[in-house]
């Protein structure tokens, strides 16, 4: 499940659960309503997130790419090792800010990290 949340000038994803291409009919949609309210900043909570593929990576880089040739920035909070070990094999993990600050609730413990 992916809910938006926005700000004047940022727009947050809360991503839960999986991110992957089981989940990928509804990336289309998400990232036309991410790019249509055309905010600055992009911050995509990952605490949450069970498990990332390939497919999941490709609709975060795509929603990065977007908002950087907008001149926006996208930051990852919540992430794990493991996911940012997934982006840096595509080669993508120059394209996003790491939240390292970031400590998920309780209610979300950070998925497979070791920071």
């Amino acid at each position: 499940m992916i809910e938006i949340a926005t700000s004047p000038a940022t727009t947050t994803l809360v991503i839960t659960g999986d991110l992957d291409l089981a989940e990928r009919d509804q990336f289309p949609e998400i990232a036309a309503r991410v790019v249509g309210l055309r905010r600055q900043l992009l911050v995509i909570d990952m605490c949450a997130v069970t498990f990332m593929d390939s497919t999941g990576a490709a609709f975060l880089i795509s929603l990065a790419d977007s908002g950087r040739k907008r001149g926006g920035a996208t930051v990852l909070r919540g992430t794990s090792d493991r996911d940012l070990f997934v982006l840096e094999v595509c080669g993508a993990l120059d394209l996003f800010r790491i939240d390292r600050a970031h400590r998920c609730t309780d209610e979300f413990p950070l998925q497979g990290s070791t920071s």
